[in-house]
């Protein structure tokens, strides 16, 4: 019986799916007696029963060898499809993550939606995103595991569009699906490519292939550039991240997923892909800089930020730069890490400003302020989730951030100074935001703020609580091993920049004396920075400008050309019927008869002259 705990493991993305498929009965357009709430408690049982299977496989698995499964699948031309399952102590761990946070995040949902009649859809997504992310940390196939992206790609869209009924959530979806649909295309392109070189799809014969290849520079750079995209697109790492801002005008819940876990499946691949990258030194350059790009950029681009969850939002994205730049060096231990750790203080950052927006309607940081005394929950919530993000003794993202800093100081010592600068900004960026919503005097909007309901207090509070003994997990799990490291110098380093950071945010944003907000000396880098590096406009002057541009074009020539040539016939064959008709009237045989009877008459008068 044990043993079936991971025989069976691929069932659980199946009690997804069950839950996905009962929840259509309860669309509004189908049933309307009872009410959406059913599908929610059905999805929230098919979760839980999914974080007990994983839980249970979790114990049997640490520790031990990891193995495959194997289901055919289609045989086609010579290349058998099958469906290939790695089952190994982090995979488990992961769908633990998973199957976690989703439920927590559907218990969350139930009292933020409490209102919404889109019960039914939404939690169909919710389900569905969760199937999707387990099948693909078992999945042990680039191909499969492309397809699963896809439809990852496709429930975002649906899930962020979900109130199609506004225009700025059709944009929002449109514009998310759209810019990852660029990621996906090149990812496409490099997993077709890869086939002729390796012979195989799968990761695991994929990194035995890696260890022993003789293979062309140029065709595995070129290849493992067209992989690096896809994760760089579903990370959202510059310059497809604008993707990730977009979607937060999907509900929180769902922010609360894709924000922590879903974005985290484009880091998982680039991490399986490693072995591949590995191949061609350009490549790991080109996803170092990405990173490094990213992790400055878009922290620096979140202080400037009035829209919580935006700012929040890219915070996401520096974080993934961070992973970028671990799985770049061959760090995979620290990405691992890093992955976890921000999952967890993400998701409850996320709950924390959620309950604030849940009954205080706006996300508008100059609106808010003063709720420390009313608000003391969320706010202790948001503390412990900033505190579990940064480098900060003894959370999960103090060990992260060390690990990563540890292994690079030797080899790469730009760096880790580096990630030690974007560390400092974080806390920055945190300790801004949490002056500005529970620091200063109430405002109009926060006069009458309240705890909201226990639906959106209870998981937040237990997501705090696992983020508190995150360090106690990971000592039980020998993850670490060694406690004497955090009086390291690069420990110290770390902890230097995290207290600089949370020092200069507090005098900065929890000080009456200076007045909000806050505006820099020059008004033109405060604009580059809230306008996200104008890269908008960068889009719209270049790739929107030249699709635009052939679009015109395009519809130049089938306007004036293709359509003026049917016109033409069509005028022709217009002009001509109007002409010939009088064929079909009978008019042209009584002009015919008149004058066979005129000429007719005439003969007769001359044959009478004659006679």
């Amino acid at each position: 019986m044990i043993n079936n705990w991971l025989d069976t493991i691929w069932l659980i993305p199946c009690y997804s799916l069950v839950g996905a498929m009962l929840s259509i009965v309860w669309f509004p357009s189908i049933t309307r007696k009872t009410g959406p709430r059913p599908a929610g408690y059905i999805n929230i049982l098919m979760t839980f029963v999914s974080l007990i299977h994983a839980i249970a496989a979790l114990t049997v698995a640490w520790g031990q060898p990891e193995y495959s499964l194997s289901f055919p699948w289609l045989t086609v031309g010579g290349l058998h499809f099958n469906l290939d399952l790695q089952i190994s102590a982090i995979n488990v761990g992961a769908i633990v993550l998973i199957t976690g946070l989703s439920l927590l995040a559907e218990i969350y949902a139930v009292g933020y939606m409490e209102m919404d009649w889109g019960w039914g859809r939404f939690f169909a997504l919710l389900a569905l995103f969760e199937a999707g992310m387990c099948s693909l940390v078992l999945c042990d196939s680039l191909f499969f595991s492309y397809v699963i992206l896809e439809v990852l790609t496709l429930g975002t869209y649906l899930l962020v569009g979900i109130w199609y009924n506004q225009s700025l959530v059709v944009t929002g979806a449109r514009d998310a699906f759209l810019t990852k649909r660029v990621g996906d295309l090149i990812l496409l392109m490099g997993v077709v490519g890869l086939l002729p070189l390796t012979g195989t799809w799968n990761f695991s014969e994929l990194t035995q292939w890696a260890s022993k290849a003789n293979v062309d520079p140029l065709a595995i750079t070129l290849v493992t550039l067209a992989l690096m995209v896809g994760p760089m697109g579903k990370c959202a790492q510059f310059p497809l991240h604008l993707w990730l801002d977009e979607a937060m005008e999907g509900p929180l819940p769902s922010t609360i997923l894709r924000n922590s876990v879903i974005v985290a499946t484009g880091a998982w691949v680039l991490v399986k892909l490693y072995p591949l990258l590995a191949l061609s030194p350009l490549t790991q350059q080109v996803v170092i800089a990405v990173g490094a790009a990213t992790a400055l950029g878009t922290v620096l681009i979140s202080i400037a930020q009035i829209d919580v969850k935006r700012s929040l939002s890219y915070l996401t994205s520096a974080f993934m730069g961070l992973i970028f730049i671990a799985v770049g060096t061959g760090e995979i231990h620290s990405a691992y890490l890093l992955m976890l750790s921000h999952a967890l203080a993400i998701a409850l950052l996320l709950m924390s400003v959620g309950s604030i927006i849940s009954n205080n309607i706006t996300q508008d940081l100059t609106q808010m302020g003063g709720l420390w005394q009313r608000r003391p929950i969320s706010g202790l919530c948001f503390l412990v989730g900033a505190i579990g993000l940064i480098g900060c003794p003894p959370l999960g993202g103090f060990w992260a951030m060390l690990d990563l800093i540890s292994h690079l100081w030797e080899s790469y010592p730009a760096l880790a100074e580096l990630i030690l600068l974007i560390n400092g900004l974080m806390a920055l960026s945190l300790i801004r935001v949490f002056g500005l919503i529970w620091g200063g005097k109430p405002k109009q909007m926060t006069e009458r703020s309240v705890e909201p309901l226990w639906l959106i207090v209870l998981p937040m509070t237990l997501l705090a609580g696992f983020v508190l003994h995150t360090p106690q997990v990971l000592s039980s799990l020998a993850i670490i091993t060694d406690w004497s490291i955090v009086t390291s110098p690069e420990a110290l380093l770390l902890l230097g920049a995290n207290m600089a950071g949370l020092t200069t945010g507090a005098y900065l944003y929890l000080n009456d004396g200076i007045a909000k907000p806050i505006q820099l000396g020059w008004k033109g880098l405060q604009n580059f920075l809230a306008n996200d590096f104008y890269t908008p406009k960068l889009y719209k002057v270049t790739i929107v400008g030249l699709v635009d541009g052939i679009s015109q074009k395009m519809y130049w020539f089938d306007r004036f050309f293709v359509d003026g040539v049917g016109n033409f016939f069509g005028l022709a064959t217009l002009f001509s019927g109007q002409n010939l008709r009088y064929s079909t009237f009978g008019q042209l045989q009584l002009y015919t008869l008149t004058i066979v009877v005129g000429i007719g008459v005439l003969l007769l008068l001359l044959f009478n002259r004659t006679l």
